[in-house]
């Protein structure tokens, strides 16, 4: 085989691992979320809506939010549609976490009783929306869990920052949701490395 030959075949291979290396790569979105007429930034979920022609397999881990100090820990928590999310009470006191609808659907409220210090309740959130966390016993506790169609999510940082990791290469849209705001949407193309995106949230 010629010389020639040789490097042109190598040269197909290399274009060929390039190519393959290209749609595997995972890629990732980094944003700020910027606010109109609420008060913070903090707390707000990001995700990408759902993928056309792709499904995506409930996760295995399980997400756990906290009772503690007479507060749902984290205030807000975003999981993947599927996902088993664990109450934990780690209060003195019994707490009763219900949710009268999943993002006004009362169909979907659903009680998951009381229960003492140290034990936990799991239930798996199989509907999209967003379940408004509160406790009988304690008014003045709440929290939310927004359920998403997709793995990439992210809540962001007291300052409204966010990061979503391990993106396949791909034309998204990405939406938010705001305990005070209204919802938002933008298109976002993640075909380089790191795309990086601003959003509004207003009142």
């Amino acid at each position: 085989m010629s010389l020639s030959k040789i490097v042109a075949k190598a040269a197909i291979a290399a274009s060929l691992v390039l190519v393959l290396a290209g749609i595997g790569r995972a890629n990732e979105i980094k944003g700020k979320v910027s606010v109109q007429g609420i008060k913070s930034a903090d707390s707000i979920a990001v995700y990408v809506d759902v993928v056309a022609d792709k499904k995506f397999d409930p996760p295995k881990d399980h997400v756990v939010v906290d009772q503690r100090k007479m507060a749902f820990i984290p205030h807000v928590v975003a999981v993947q549609q599927g996902t088993t999310v664990e109450f934990l009470n780690s209060d003195p006191v019994g707490h009763n976490v219900y949710w009268p609808s999943v993002s006004g659907n009362k169909k979907l409220s659903h009680n998951l009783g009381t229960w003492p210090k140290g034990e936990k309740k799991p239930f798996q959130f199989n509907d999209l929306g967003t379940a408004s966390l509160l406790c009988n016993v304690h008014p003045e506790m709440s929290g939310y869990v927004v359920v998403v169609p997709t793995p990439y999510f992210a809540v962001t940082d007291k300052d409204g920052n966010f990061e979503i990791k391990n993106i396949p290469a791909g034309k998204y849209t990405l939406k938010t949701w705001s305990e005070d705001g209204k919802p938002t949407r933008l298109a976002v193309d993640v075909s380089a490395a790191t795309a990086t995106v601003e959003l509004t949230v207003k009142k």
